[in-house]
């Protein structure tokens, strides 16, 4: 697996580079990962936060998840772009957005959360660890 790559927004604006390979990578279909993303689900490559590098002023809009755990999801305040979030419950973790990758081929699904909010539509990989909503384990 690469163990460094880069990514960012769509305009370049706000960019990051990974220096280790991600944890894990997962596929949520919960509703505000539907709607931050204008498509059926978020994929989400998580890093420590130390094995990231963030560059440039990327905005920021919060919004409690189910579990009560603050969500702050950065995005580029030029192209609006979606970059990565981070959760309160999880200290210290960066979630990467898979689409703001340069290279896709970086990320790999490992399991996919909330599938009882996913639309009918967005149909995933059926191999993967599937769960109705967010698994107590993570």
């Amino acid at each position: 697996m690469t163990t460094e790559f880069t990514g960012g927004c769509l305009c370049g604006a706000v960019s990051y580079k990974g220096t280790a390979a991600p944890q894990l990578g997962g596929h949520c279909h919960c509703v505000d990962c539907r709607k931050s993303s204008g498509t059926g689900h978020c994929s989400h490559a998580v890093m420590n936060a130390d094995d990231v590098v963030i560059e440039g002023d990327a905005k920021r809009f919060d919004k409690p998840a189910d579990s009560g755990n603050m969500v702050s999801r950065y995005f580029c305040g030029t192209c609006g772009g979606p970059v990565y979030s981070t959760n309160s419950g999880m200290p210290g973790m960066v979630f990467l957005r898979a689409s703001s990758l340069n290279d896709p081929e970086v990320f790999t699904a490992n399991m996919i959360v909330y599938t009882s909010r996913a639309a009918s539509w967005d149909v995933m990989d059926n191999s993967l660890p599937s769960f109705e909503e967010m698994p107590d384990s993570l």
